[in-house]
Formats: structure tokens, C-alpha cells, sequence
């Protein structure tokens, strides 16, 4: 055989890659055919030569084929500069894994293969089964049936290291997911274009960070009629490359076909006749693969590329010279240096047709919004210097945004192959940039250093939020889109390499950015966060990380005894809760207080002892979940990973409680409404207020009017979302917050009495101080305790920093009833006065009374 590994096809990102140029399978499947003079179930080497020259001619680029090929087939594959995709035929159609003879033999079959075919320059890849029955499967087991895959796999491996892997799946048993495949391969057979698109994109989503092949698609000219076969396979060739297939195979060249032992004559799926007469779908196929992977697009809409940047030389040159080599007809590169002190100006001046524009350091968004306003196209896309995209980035992003409704669009960003070894380390760990889908295309969040947008979306939302400087900018920009209207997709082809932190340090000093951001964009988006802080995404997110520890197990559905078409799996999410033993609340409430207690009480040592080992339990357990790069991982590379998990979330939860700690959430007007509205604080109730109305205004509208105000004024709140059992809550002070409770009763002659509970209370952050305090002075006494019996008195601290959080709490009630008075004036509301007893005074105005009452004073000392 000939041997050339410079000329094998390797993966790269979601495509393959021969040499320096881009590979997209363009096949056609071929045989099996009767068996020749020499047994092989292939055609005589005349008529191969004869088909591979047609195959050629058609403008394919790869045969798949299902008996492993002799020498002499390779070498003509070769010589007709087609590659060949290869499945190892063994007895998949028994329940191989009930037989130890039948798994030998599979591993054998797996094994002669990849010898025969080693470090062949004609063979892209090896299949190691095609199309498992889905009741064998559902008898044998999925999991076992994968962990058996992956062992096929394996073999194949240690004979060829460098070999492509995969298997032929087919919606019967889609939920199969062996983690070793180097891509996915699906044969599909759906003649509804909308379904087909449908599960293009449902498939790309399975395929998640690698290719995806049709492994077979096709159809019955007999059956379905050539001119029908000729329009089906048209729009399936052209909608899969467009949707960012990495390949396609079409079954199948010629109507000759040969299976289980005898010549099959009632079928013509071929492209040619049985003497190899091309049909009219051979021309449509041959028109379709000259064509591919780079339908045109019905626009080409100007795009300009923003390159924010802030001392980013180390890997600006890779980014500026991927962005001047992009398949797009109409863009522009904008740089924006935010006040840059390393090389950035200089390796610009190398770059003529980027746009340089240096600014005084402002920060990410403002950098961002020079960029939206220097650009002259339609669509902004943005990508970070830290970044390299592939050649095709544009060609996807903006025919997936063009073909849709969408106002914006992302996509991946990949782990480049050159990174250092502690970079695949930290991306596998929590906290990196990930998109979070609601659907297969629509997403909720796309990163920031792979996003685009169309100019006029920015330009209505005024752009970046200037307050955040480091990060956060894309959440917000995602968020206010949505809150707008506007939906967000998601581009699985159009993506970029992401240069990760590759120090422990610049990856914690990264989450600390990410804290600070957090805490700015709990002030703005509260409803967007839970009580602990932490956000809440309503979409699945998508990460090298998996956000958590799962535990349980994933479901599939097989439909009524096991003959469903399409079988899903259903994955469960990370047992989030699990991942809270790693929080800086669970070490700063639980731990530590247990860690100073355990001082003076000795016996709860062991409790202690096993709070931190859960919690270091935890983290190991994430990290052996995390699937690595097989040629990024070292001995030490779990490890690494399970230490990041443990020191992330302290890192990332400091930044954030210390960035909710610097903001002040109280409007500035709020505390001058107090002198206009209320008198001085003498300690009346302000748990409740009621108010009269005769207007015929109904509850929900006066709780729309009090949110309506809150978001004037700009008040911190988060409204209920359905499930809580108060209306909206204010996040008032830094150590306060407060719920809004409202109840309507309806009185004679069309009267209401509408009440307001008002259930102030600490804030985290409060509640966190005020326990860390205590627990710290706990840890003091019971150390110093002996020596110092003084120490006792620092106890005394706690009530008074006790009773300044309450004075906090009754503040913020001051203002809110201050707000609400104001507001039911303006709806012409009376308040209910309270007399000493705190009862309210139960007197109904008169109709025509419908000025405000200022509450009377108490009498009396």
C-alpha cells in the first residue's frame, strides 16, 4: 500500500481539513456489489476504474463503502482523488453483546480493518458499525451498546492511531453517544424539506463540537418517480451544506446492489442504471456538488467586524490575519484599541485593510460602541483578539441570520489545536464563555467572541451598556434584545478558536471579571437571578464544563415497545445542588462557622472534617466527568481541572458579592420624596398599607402601575415570574430588600380597599456579613479565649450591627410607602390612616373626595 500521512484528512472544529485546505465529503455510497473472480464483494477492477472515473466526473469527492476494500481499491481511489469512507462489516444483527464469540469477532473484524487499511492516503475514515437494529439495542442496552462502540473504536486506534473513527446511526437510535467518535455520521432518509431541515439542525445540536456527516440520504426513482427524486435530492444537498454539514453522501451510485447473499431488482436508488447510464439525478447530484459547500447566498449584506481590544498583542497577529482571509465578498475589520500600552498600534500598521482606532481605556462596552459607530455595514459582528476565525465564520453566520427572523446570531468557540495543555484544563473548567439554547436554534445567550447583529437591533437598544467594562456587556445586549421582541439564533458552522487563559492565575483573575459583572448585572436584570445571586437561564446550556455533577441517569424514549422512528434521549441536568458545596456561601455558612466551632467543641472535628470533603468530593467528581482532549490530557490535567472547580467559585462569588456591595441601588429621588410625603419616622407601621378606590381600577393593573414606576425611577426589582407568593421585589438597599404583597376587597357600591403587605428583610449580602462576623469572633475567642477572657465583650458587636441592618430594613419601607403614596395620588388612591391602636381608620371617602389624606398625628406622648 501507499503510505502518505501528510495526506490524511484530519478534523478540524465542526469541518475536516486536508493539508491547509478545507475537506467536505461529497460521496456517493458504492456497492456491495455480487462477489468478483476473487471473492470481493466489489466490482472487477475494469469496471471499478470505469465507475471512479464517473463518481469523479460527477464532482464527488468520497465512496462509502461497506465491505472493508482490497490494496488494489485504494490505490484507484487514490489515483481518482477520491477518498473512501470504510465500514467493517460484522454480525451487528444478532445481540452481539449476549456472545463472547460475537463481540470477539466484531473486535477482530474492527482490528483486520484498521491494519489493512493503516495510514493509506485514500481512506478518510473507518466506520465500525452501520445502523444497529433499535429492539437489539433496547435488549442489549444503550450504555452498553456505546461502551462497546467506544471498545471498537479503541481497537481501530491502536492499530491506527491517527485514523478518523465514527459509526452509521440513524434515528431509531439517535440516543446513541459514544464520546471517542472523531464525528457523527447519521443516515437520514426525510423527503419533507421542513422536516429535514428540522432535524439538520436537531442533529447539530447532538453533534454539539464535532462534524457532521449524512452518512446516507436518498430515494426510489421506481418508488417515487425520477423527476420527484431529482427535486428531493436538489434542496436535501443544497439545505445540508447550507446548514453546516461537513459532509454528504448520497445513496447510491448505480441501481446494482447486492445484499445478504442475493441481487436485489426491486429497488433503483442509484444515480446511474444498472450498466451505469447516468439518470437525470446523476446531472442534478453533479450540478449540486460543484456548487457545494458554498450555495450562494440571496445577499450579501456589508459586514463590519469589531475587534475590541486591551493589550492583546500576544494573539492579535492570528487574529487579524484569520479575519483578512475569510470567504465573504462585503466586509470591513475594525480594531478598536482600548488604550493598548503593549504592540497592538504596530502589528495594526501591518494589516492595511483593517481599521485602526486607538481610544483612552473605557472599557469593553464603550469600546464595542465605537466600533458599532465607526461601522458601515448592516450587520456588526464581533469577535475578541484572543480569537481566530475560521475562513467560513461569515459565509455560515450571516446566511443563517439571513435565512431566518432572528435580530442577532453566534456560534461555537472551539479550543484551537496549538493551545497549551492548562488552556484545555481551564476550558473544560466552570465559568467559560458558552451559548444557552432554547431550541435547537434559538438561543438565549450567544459569547460575546462570536456574535453578530444586524445594526439597526443595536442602534434600538442603544448599544453596549457602558458600566460594564470587563465583561457581562454580551448577557445584557442578549437580555434587552429579547425584552424587545427580538429573538437570537444560533449558527453551529459559523465558529471561531478561542484562545484560553493558560495560567491558573490569568484564569481566576478572569472569573473575577466575570463576579464583578455579575453583581453589575444583578442591579440591572434582577429577574434574571434566584435569592443567592445566581442566574437563572431558562435555556440548556452548552459547555466544555458540565456546570455540575449529574447523577442521574439520561431517559430515552422508544416509543410503544420499542418501534418508535425517531428515539430521543432525554439527558437530565447537572445536580446543580450538588455544586452549591463549592459556593462561597456554602464555605462562608456552613463550613467556616463549623471550622471555628469545632475550636472550642472539639467533637465536631469529624463534622467539619466531612463538610470539606464534601465539598472536595464534589470537585473531583466534575472534573472526572469533563471529557479532555485526548492529546491535551496529562496526568495532571484532572486534577488541575477538580482544583479550578474548588477555586472558581469562591474567586468568581467574592467578586460578585464585593461588585453588589460598591453599587447603591436606591434611586437618588427616592430619599427626597420621604420630606415631601411623610413626616418624620415616629415608629408608626409600615408592614401594611391600604388604600381606597372608587375609580373602578383593578388590582393588576395597580400592581403594573407600581412596577411600571419602579422601572422609571430605576429601582433594583424582579416582579414574580408565576411560582412566589408576592408581586414584585425591590432589592432597596445594599442591606435590605423588600416584597411587595397586594390584595383587593371589593365593598359596597363598586368600592375597593386595596392592601399592600410590605415584608422587608437583610439582604444576602447583609446576612453574610453579619454571620461571618459572628463566626470570626467565635474563631478569635475560641483561641484567644484564655488569655484574653475579654475577648467575650466583642459579642456585644453583633446586636449593634443587628440593629443597623434593621434600621436598613425600615428605611427602605419609608421610602417604598413614600413611592406608593405618591403613586396613589397619582391614581387617585386615599390612603387609609392608621390610629394608635395600628389598626387602619376604616373610613370611606366620598366619591368626590379624591385628594390625598396625610395620616393624623398621634396624640398623646
Amino acid at each position: 500500500m501507499t503510505t502518505a500521512t501528510s495526506a490524511r484528512v484530519r478534523v478540524d472544529g465542526k469541518f475536516f481539513r486536508l493539508g491547509d485546505k478545507k475537506f467536505l465529503p461529497k460521496g456517493v455510497t458504492y456497492g456491495p456489489f455480487a462477489p468478483n473472480s476473487a471473492g470481493e464483494h466489489f466490482a472487477s477492477r475494469d469496471q471499478t476504474k470505469l465507475d471512479l472515473a464517473q463518481i469523479r466526473e460527477m464532482g464527488a469527492n468520497l465512496v462509502r463503502v461497506y465491505y472493508v476494500p482490497p490494496a488494489w481499491f485504494l490505490d484507484l481511489a487514490q489515483e481518482h482523488g477520491l477518498k473512501v469512507l470504510v465500514d467493517v462489516p460484522w454480525r451487528k444483527d444478532r445481540c452481539f453483546l449476549d456472545s463472547d464469540n460475537l463481540r470477539a469477532e466484531a473486535k477482530a473484524a474492527v482490528r483486520d480493518a484498521a491494519a489493512l487499511c493503516a495510514r493509506h492516503p485514500a481512506v478518510f475514515a473507518l466506520s465500525v458499525v452501520n445502523e444497529i437494529a433499535s429492539d437489539i439495542v433496547r435488549w442489549s442496552g444503550a450504555r452498553r451498546v456505546a461502551e462497546f462502540i467506544e471498545e471498537l473504536i479503541r481497537e481501530a486506534k491502536a492499530i491506527d492511531p491517527e485514523c478518523l473513527c465514527t459509526f452509521g446511526n440513524f434515528p431509531p437510535t439517535e440516543f446513541l453517544r459514544p464520546q471517542n467518535v472523531d464525528f457523527h455520521c447519521f443516515n437520514v432518509y426525510l423527503h419533507q424539506r421542513r422536516a429535514y431541515e428540522n432535524y439538520l439542525a436537531r442533529l447539530q445540536m447532538i453533534a454539539d463540537t464535532k462534524p457532521l456527516i449524512i452518512g446516507e440520504t436518498g430515494i426510489d426513482s421506481g418508488r417515487e418517480g425520477e423527476t420527484h427524486k431529482c427535486v428531493i435530492l436538489a434542496w436535501q444537498i443544497e439545505l445540508g451544506f447550507r446548514r453546516g454539514l461537513a459532509g454528504l453522501i448520497v445513496f447510491s451510485f448505480t441501481d446494482d446492489w447486492f445484499r445478504n447473499g442475493t441481487q436485489v431488482e426491486d429497488w433503483t436508488m442509484g444515480l446511474t442504471t444498472r450498466d451505469r447510464t447516468p439518470k437525470d439525478s446523476f446531472i442534478v447530484v453533479q450540478n449540486a456538488f460543484r456548487k457545494a459547500p458554498h450555495f450562494p447566498l440571496p445577499s450579501y449584506p456589508k459586514v463590519s467586524v469589531v475587534v475590541a481590544s486591551y493589550n492583546g498583542a500576544r494573539t492579535l497577529e492570528t487574529c487579524l490575519a484569520s479575519l483578512g482571509r475569510l470567504n465573504y465578498p462585503d466586509y470591513e475589520v475594525i480594531l478598536v484599541d482600548d488604550g493598548s500600552t503593549d504592540s497592538s498600534c504596530r502589528i495594526a500598521s501591518d494589516h492595511p485593510r483593517v481599521r485602526y482606532i486607538h481610544q483612552e481605556n473605557k472599557g469593553l462596552s464603550v469600546a464595542r460602541n465605537t466600533g458599532i459607530n465607526a461601522a458601515q455595514g448592516e450587520v456588526v459582528a464581533f469577535t475578541d483578539s484572543d480569537c481566530r476565525a475560521d475562513e467560513d465564520w461569515l459565509h455560515y453566520l450571516i446566511g443563517d441570520l439571513l435565512s431566518s427572523d432572528f435580530a442577532g446570531i453566534g456560534g461555537h468557540n472551539f479550543l484551537p489545536p496549538e493551545d497549551s495543555l492548562v488552556a484545555a484544563a481551564v476550558m473544560v473548567s466552570p465559568g467559560g464563555p458558552a451559548h444557552v439554547m432554547l431550541n435547537d436554534r434559538e438561543a438565549e445567550h450567544i459569547p460575546g467572541c462570536n456574535m453578530a447583529f444586524y445594526k439597526w437591533a443595536l442602534d434600538e437598544i442603544a448599544g453596549f451598556d457602558p458600566i460594564y467594562r470587563k465583561a457581562g456587556d454580551d448577557v445584557d445586549v442578549c437580555w434587552r434584545l429579547q425584552q424587545c421582541g427580538h429573538r437570537i439564533g444560533f449558527s453551529p458552522a459559523g465558529f471561531v478558536w478561542h484562545y484560553r487563559r493558560s495560567t491558573v492565575k490569568a484564569y481566576l483573575k478572569q472569573q473575577t471579571g466575570y463576579g464583578e459583572a455579575e453583581a453589575l448585572l444583578l442591579s440591572k436584570h434582577p429577574e434574571y437571578f434566584n435569592s443567592s445571586g445566581a442566574s437563572i437561564w431558562r435555556g440548556r446550556i452548552y459547555s466544555p464544563s458540565n456546570m455540575g455533577v449529574v447523577v442521574r441517569r439520561s431517559v430515552i424514549y422508544h416509543g410503544p415497545f420499542g418501534g418508535a422512528l425517531f428515539q430521543t434521549l432525554y439527558s437530565p441536568p447537572p445536580a446543580f445542588g450538588l455544586m452549591l458545596a463549592t459556593s462561597l456561601e456554602f464555605h462562608v455558612l456552613i463550613t467556616l462557622p463549623l471550622l471555628v466551632l469545632s475550636v472550642p467543641f472539639t467533637f465536631l472535628w469529624p463534622l467539619t472534617a466531612t463538610t470539606f470533603c464534601v465539598s472536595i468530593g464534589v470537585c473531583v467528581a466534575a472534573a472526572s466527568q469533563v471529557q479532555l482532549d485526548k492529546n491535551k490530557q496529562r496526568f495532571w490535567s484532572r486534577p488541575l481541572v477538580a482544583l479550578l472547580c474548588f477555586l472558581q467559585p469562591i474567586a468568581r462569588g467574592w467578586a460578585r458579592y464585593e461588585g453588589r456591595l460598591r453599587i447603591n441601588t436606591t434611586p437618588g429621588n427616592a430619599f427626597r420624596r420621604i420630606n415631601t410625603f411623610t413626616e418624620v419616622d415616629r415608629g408608626e407601621p409600615l408592614d401594611e398599607v391600604q388604600y381606597w378606590c372608587h375609580t373602578g381600577l383593578d388590582r393588576l393593573t395597580f400592581v403594573h402601575a407600581i412596577i411600571n414606576g419602579l422601572e422609571e425611577e430605576k429601582w433594583q426589582h424582579k416582579p414574580d415570574a408565576g411560582w412566589d407568593e408576592f408581586d414584585v421585589e425591590i432589592q432597596g438597599t445594599r442591606w435590605s430588600r423588600l416584597q411587595i404583597a397586594t390584595v383587593a376587597e371589593s365593598v359596597e357600591k363598586g368600592h375597593q380597599l386595596f392592601h399592600c403587605r410590605l415584608m422587608a428583610g437583610w439582604s444576602l449580602p447583609a446576612n453574610l456579613l453579619f454571620w461571618s462576623a459572628c463566626g470570626l469572633e467565635l474563631l478569635l475567642i475560641g483561641i484567644m479565649v484564655s488569655t484574653l477572657p475579654w475577648l467575650w465583650m466583642l459579642l456585644l458587636t453583633l446586636p449593634l450591627l443587628g440593629l443597623y441592618f434593621e434600621s436598613e430594613k425600615r428605611i427602605l419601607q419609608r421610602l417604598i410607602v413614600a413611592f406608593l403614596d405618591e403613586l396613589a395620588v397619582k391614581h387617585q388612591l386615599t390612603k387609609v390612616p392608621f390610629a394608635k391602636t395600628r389598626e387602619p381608620v376604616a373610613v370611606r371617602p366620598e366619591k368626590e373626595d379624591t385628594t390625598f389624606k396625610e395620616a393624623p398625628k398621634p396624640q398623646g406622648p
